[in-house]
Protein backbone atom coordinates (compact mmCIF):
# COMPACT_ATOMS: atom_id res chain seq x y z
CA UNK A 1 0.00 0.00 0.00
CA UNK A 2 0.85 3.62 -0.26
CA UNK A 3 -0.05 7.06 0.48
CA UNK A 4 1.01 10.24 -1.80
CA UNK A 5 2.51 13.03 0.24
CA UNK A 6 2.69 15.03 -2.73
CA UNK A 7 3.03 14.86 -6.74
CA UNK A 8 6.74 14.14 -6.25
CA UNK A 9 6.85 12.18 -3.24
CA UNK A 10 4.81 8.66 -2.26
CA UNK A 11 5.29 6.77 0.97
CA UNK A 12 4.96 3.06 0.34
CA UNK A 13 4.59 0.66 3.62
CA UNK A 14 6.37 -2.51 2.31
CA UNK A 15 5.32 -5.81 4.39
CA UNK A 16 6.81 -5.26 7.64
CA UNK A 17 5.06 -1.74 8.01
CA UNK A 18 8.50 0.17 7.20
CA UNK A 19 7.71 3.23 5.67
CA UNK A 20 9.56 3.76 2.63
CA UNK A 21 10.33 6.92 0.83
CA UNK A 22 9.78 6.95 -3.50
CA UNK A 23 10.72 9.85 -4.99
CA UNK A 24 10.40 10.77 -8.35
CA UNK A 25 9.12 14.21 -10.43
CA UNK A 26 5.90 13.27 -11.27
CA UNK A 27 5.33 9.75 -9.27
CA UNK A 28 2.13 10.86 -7.18
CA UNK A 29 0.57 13.00 -9.89
CA UNK A 30 -3.28 11.59 -9.65
CA UNK A 31 -1.90 8.42 -8.19
CA UNK A 32 -4.71 6.74 -6.17
CA UNK A 33 -4.37 4.43 -3.21
CA UNK A 34 -5.04 1.17 -5.42
CA UNK A 35 -2.57 2.30 -8.24
CA UNK A 36 0.67 0.93 -9.16
CA UNK A 37 3.75 2.93 -8.46
CA UNK A 38 5.55 3.42 -11.90
CA UNK A 39 9.15 2.50 -11.39
CA UNK A 40 10.29 4.17 -14.57
CA UNK A 41 9.66 7.27 -12.22
CA UNK A 42 11.45 6.16 -9.27
CA UNK A 43 14.82 8.51 -9.01
CA UNK A 44 15.34 8.08 -5.18
CA UNK A 45 14.22 5.45 -2.54
CA UNK A 46 15.33 5.32 0.82
CA UNK A 47 13.58 3.93 4.69
CA UNK A 48 11.90 6.89 6.90
CA UNK A 49 13.33 7.06 10.25
CA UNK A 50 10.52 5.57 13.14
CA UNK A 51 9.17 8.18 15.26
CA UNK A 52 9.54 11.93 15.87
CA UNK A 53 12.75 11.79 13.10
CA UNK A 54 10.43 10.49 10.55
CA UNK A 55 7.56 12.75 11.05
CA UNK A 56 10.07 15.67 10.70
CA UNK A 57 11.36 13.72 7.16
CA UNK A 58 8.13 13.88 6.07
CA UNK A 59 7.60 17.36 6.42
CA UNK A 60 10.70 18.37 5.31
CA UNK A 61 10.30 16.43 1.97
CA UNK A 62 6.59 17.77 1.63
CA UNK A 63 7.95 21.82 2.01
CA UNK A 64 11.21 21.99 0.15
CA UNK A 65 10.18 22.35 -3.78
CA UNK A 66 10.91 19.20 -5.84
CA UNK A 67 13.28 21.10 -7.96
CA UNK A 68 15.83 21.80 -4.80
CA UNK A 69 15.04 17.94 -3.59
CA UNK A 70 16.25 16.89 -7.65
CA UNK A 71 19.06 19.29 -7.39
CA UNK A 72 20.73 18.15 -3.96
CA UNK A 73 19.61 14.20 -5.08
CA UNK A 74 21.53 14.50 -8.27
CA UNK A 75 24.56 16.52 -6.64
CA UNK A 76 24.74 14.06 -3.97
CA UNK A 77 25.37 11.17 -6.70
CA UNK A 78 28.00 13.18 -8.50
CA UNK A 79 29.90 13.82 -5.31
CA UNK A 80 29.18 9.97 -4.69
CA UNK A 81 31.11 8.83 -7.87
CA UNK A 82 33.59 11.58 -7.16
CA UNK A 83 34.63 9.92 -3.66
CA UNK A 84 33.59 6.09 -4.31
CA UNK A 85 31.73 5.96 -1.91
CA UNK A 86 27.94 5.99 -0.28
CA UNK A 87 27.04 9.00 1.27
CA UNK A 88 24.17 7.66 2.67
CA UNK A 89 20.47 9.02 3.26
CA UNK A 90 21.49 11.15 6.46
CA UNK A 91 23.78 13.01 3.85
CA UNK A 92 21.41 14.32 1.96
CA UNK A 93 18.68 14.91 3.92
CA UNK A 94 21.58 17.08 6.01
CA UNK A 95 22.15 18.63 2.78
CA UNK A 96 18.60 19.58 1.88
CA UNK A 97 18.02 20.78 5.18
CA UNK A 98 20.77 23.54 5.22
CA UNK A 99 19.98 24.33 1.47
CA UNK A 100 16.59 25.31 1.89
CA UNK A 101 17.81 27.64 5.04
CA UNK A 102 19.83 29.21 2.95
CA UNK A 103 17.55 29.69 -0.07
CA UNK A 104 15.41 30.97 2.27
CA UNK A 105 17.91 33.41 3.83
CA UNK A 106 18.96 34.50 -0.40
CA UNK A 107 15.39 35.11 -0.90
CA UNK A 108 15.58 37.58 2.21
CA UNK A 109 19.21 39.52 1.51
CA UNK A 110 20.50 37.67 4.34
CA UNK A 111 24.37 35.68 4.04
CA UNK A 112 25.42 33.48 5.76
CA UNK A 113 28.22 34.52 7.62
CA UNK A 114 31.57 31.64 7.24
CA UNK A 115 35.12 32.03 6.77
CA UNK A 116 37.45 30.39 3.76
CA UNK A 117 38.57 28.14 5.89
CA UNK A 118 41.79 27.75 3.63
CA UNK A 119 42.79 24.57 5.45
CA UNK A 120 39.96 22.05 4.53
CA UNK A 121 41.54 22.35 0.83
CA UNK A 122 44.66 20.96 1.87
CA UNK A 123 43.61 18.49 4.85
CA UNK A 124 40.53 17.19 3.03
CA UNK A 125 41.12 18.03 -0.79
CA UNK A 126 38.86 15.10 -1.99
CA UNK A 127 35.90 15.74 0.29
CA UNK A 128 36.48 19.61 -1.14
CA UNK A 129 36.66 18.98 -5.19
CA UNK A 130 33.46 17.19 -4.11
CA UNK A 131 31.67 19.57 -2.18
CA UNK A 132 32.54 22.29 -4.51
CA UNK A 133 31.22 20.72 -7.83
CA UNK A 134 27.65 20.16 -5.45
CA UNK A 135 27.66 23.77 -4.81
CA UNK A 136 28.24 24.48 -8.86
CA UNK A 137 26.09 21.60 -9.73
CA UNK A 138 23.36 22.74 -7.19
CA UNK A 139 23.64 26.64 -8.17
CA UNK A 140 23.78 25.57 -12.02
CA UNK A 141 20.25 23.48 -11.33
CA UNK A 142 18.48 25.83 -9.70
CA UNK A 143 19.62 29.03 -11.90
CA UNK A 144 20.59 30.98 -8.81
CA UNK A 145 23.99 31.82 -7.52
CA UNK A 146 25.21 30.19 -4.56
CA UNK A 147 27.74 32.06 -2.35
CA UNK A 148 31.35 30.78 -2.35
CA UNK A 149 31.50 29.61 1.31
CA UNK A 150 28.70 27.10 0.06
CA UNK A 151 31.30 24.54 -0.61
CA UNK A 152 32.79 24.96 2.95
CA UNK A 153 29.57 23.93 4.57
CA UNK A 154 28.94 20.97 2.31
CA UNK A 155 32.87 20.11 2.56
CA UNK A 156 32.07 19.79 6.80
CA UNK A 157 28.70 17.70 5.71
CA UNK A 158 30.61 15.25 3.77
CA UNK A 159 33.70 14.85 6.53
CA UNK A 160 30.42 14.15 8.51
CA UNK A 161 29.48 11.51 6.47
CA UNK A 162 32.73 10.01 5.19
CA UNK A 163 35.14 9.71 8.16
CA UNK A 164 35.54 6.73 9.65
CA UNK A 165 36.20 8.39 13.05
CA UNK A 166 35.08 8.36 16.46
CA UNK A 167 32.73 11.58 16.09
CA UNK A 168 33.80 14.81 15.72
CA UNK A 169 37.37 13.65 15.70
CA UNK A 170 38.22 15.43 12.34
CA UNK A 171 36.38 18.52 13.83
CA UNK A 172 38.60 18.59 16.90
CA UNK A 173 41.71 17.84 14.70
CA UNK A 174 40.94 20.56 11.44
CA UNK A 175 40.54 23.32 14.58
CA UNK A 176 43.68 22.18 15.99
CA UNK A 177 45.41 23.20 12.74
CA UNK A 178 43.64 25.95 11.94
CA UNK A 179 44.74 27.04 15.87
CA UNK A 180 48.48 26.43 15.50
CA UNK A 181 48.01 28.18 11.74
CA UNK A 182 46.42 31.33 13.32
CA UNK A 183 49.25 31.27 15.85
CA UNK A 184 51.85 31.11 13.08
CA UNK A 185 50.06 33.97 11.28
CA UNK A 186 49.99 35.99 15.04
CA UNK A 187 54.05 35.18 15.36
CA UNK A 188 55.18 36.31 11.83
CA UNK A 189 52.47 39.55 11.98
CA UNK A 190 50.78 38.61 8.52
CA UNK A 191 48.72 36.58 6.48
CA UNK A 192 49.97 33.63 5.13
CA UNK A 193 49.75 32.57 1.54
CA UNK A 194 46.71 30.18 1.59
CA UNK A 195 47.48 29.52 -2.27
CA UNK A 196 51.15 28.60 -1.54
CA UNK A 197 52.61 25.22 -2.21
CA UNK A 198 54.53 26.47 1.56
CA UNK A 199 51.49 27.17 3.16
CA UNK A 200 49.99 23.45 1.65
CA UNK A 201 53.28 21.68 2.78
CA UNK A 202 52.74 23.33 6.19
CA UNK A 203 49.45 22.53 6.68
CA UNK A 204 49.74 19.11 6.11
CA UNK A 205 52.86 18.89 7.71
CA UNK A 206 50.60 20.64 11.67
CA UNK A 207 48.10 17.44 10.65
CA UNK A 208 50.88 14.65 10.58
CA UNK A 209 52.38 16.41 13.88
CA UNK A 210 49.44 15.97 15.87
CA UNK A 211 48.50 12.53 14.68
CA UNK A 212 51.78 11.85 15.72
CA UNK A 213 50.98 13.10 18.86
CA UNK A 214 47.93 11.19 19.11
CA UNK A 215 49.35 8.07 18.36
CA UNK A 216 52.48 8.65 20.60
CA UNK A 217 55.08 8.31 17.82
CA UNK A 218 56.54 11.81 17.64
CA UNK A 219 59.88 12.44 15.73
CA UNK A 220 62.82 11.97 18.13
CA UNK A 221 66.73 12.38 17.51
CA UNK A 222 69.33 11.43 19.60
CA UNK A 223 71.30 14.58 17.71
CA UNK A 224 70.39 17.69 19.34
CA UNK A 225 72.93 19.86 16.75
CA UNK A 226 70.44 21.06 14.16
CA UNK A 227 68.15 21.80 17.35
CA UNK A 228 70.33 23.87 18.36
CA UNK A 229 71.36 25.72 15.43
CA UNK A 230 68.39 26.44 14.69
CA UNK A 231 67.63 27.70 18.54
CA UNK A 232 70.13 30.47 18.51
CA UNK A 233 70.19 31.16 14.45
CA UNK A 234 66.62 31.63 14.02
CA UNK A 235 65.17 33.34 17.70
CA UNK A 236 61.47 34.39 15.94
CA UNK A 237 60.91 31.21 14.61
CA UNK A 238 61.74 29.43 17.37
CA UNK A 239 59.53 31.57 19.79
CA UNK A 240 56.59 31.02 17.40
CA UNK A 241 57.38 27.28 17.48
CA UNK A 242 57.54 27.13 21.27
CA UNK A 243 54.15 29.32 21.14
CA UNK A 244 52.83 26.71 19.08
CA UNK A 245 54.34 24.20 21.74
CA UNK A 246 52.18 25.76 24.56
CA UNK A 247 49.02 25.50 22.71
CA UNK A 248 50.02 21.78 22.27
CA UNK A 249 50.64 20.86 25.58
CA UNK A 250 47.18 22.70 26.83
CA UNK A 251 45.18 21.49 24.23
CA UNK A 252 46.32 17.62 24.48
CA UNK A 253 48.30 17.81 27.21
CA UNK A 254 51.34 15.87 25.56
CA UNK A 255 54.50 18.15 24.99
CA UNK A 256 56.38 18.24 21.46
CA UNK A 257 60.16 17.03 21.09
CA UNK A 258 62.77 19.01 20.35
CA UNK A 259 62.57 17.22 16.82
CA UNK A 260 59.20 18.18 16.29
CA UNK A 261 59.65 21.98 17.09
CA UNK A 262 62.44 21.90 14.94
CA UNK A 263 60.57 20.72 11.82
CA UNK A 264 58.00 24.28 13.20
CA UNK A 265 61.37 26.27 13.11
CA UNK A 266 61.92 24.66 9.83
CA UNK A 267 58.52 25.37 8.28
CA UNK A 268 57.94 28.89 9.70
CA UNK A 269 61.16 30.03 8.13
CA UNK A 270 60.18 28.74 4.89
CA UNK A 271 56.82 30.59 5.26
CA UNK A 272 58.71 33.64 6.38
CA UNK A 273 61.25 33.41 3.37
CA UNK A 274 58.09 32.99 0.93
CA UNK A 275 56.68 36.35 2.64
CA UNK A 276 59.78 38.19 2.50
CA UNK A 277 60.66 37.56 -1.70
CA UNK A 278 57.39 36.80 -2.96
CA UNK A 279 57.89 33.48 -3.81
CA UNK A 280 58.99 29.98 -2.62
CA UNK A 281 62.61 30.11 -1.82
CA UNK A 282 64.25 28.50 0.62
CA UNK A 283 66.86 29.40 3.60
CA UNK A 284 69.88 27.43 3.89
CA UNK A 285 68.50 25.95 7.36
CA UNK A 286 65.44 24.33 5.54
CA UNK A 287 67.28 22.54 2.35
CA UNK A 288 70.00 21.51 5.29
CA UNK A 289 68.11 20.36 8.13
CA UNK A 290 65.28 18.69 6.17
CA UNK A 291 67.61 16.97 3.90
CA UNK A 292 69.83 16.01 7.14
CA UNK A 293 66.75 14.66 8.78
CA UNK A 294 64.57 12.84 6.39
Amino acid sequence: MHKVLNNNVVIQVDESGRERVLMGRGIGFQLKPADAVDPAKVEKTFILDEGEAGERELRMLDDIPYPVIESVTRATDAAERSLGRALGRGFALAVLDHLQFVLERLEKGVRIPATSMPELRVLYAAEYAAATGMTASIAASLDIELPPEESVFLTMHLLNATRDEPNGTAALLFRRVQHVVTTVENGLGLRLDVNSPDYARFVLHVQFLLQRLVSRTMLTSGDTSFFEFAKHSYPASFEIANEVKAYVKAATGSALTDEEVLYLIVHIERLKTQLRSGHTGEPVLVSSAVNSLQ
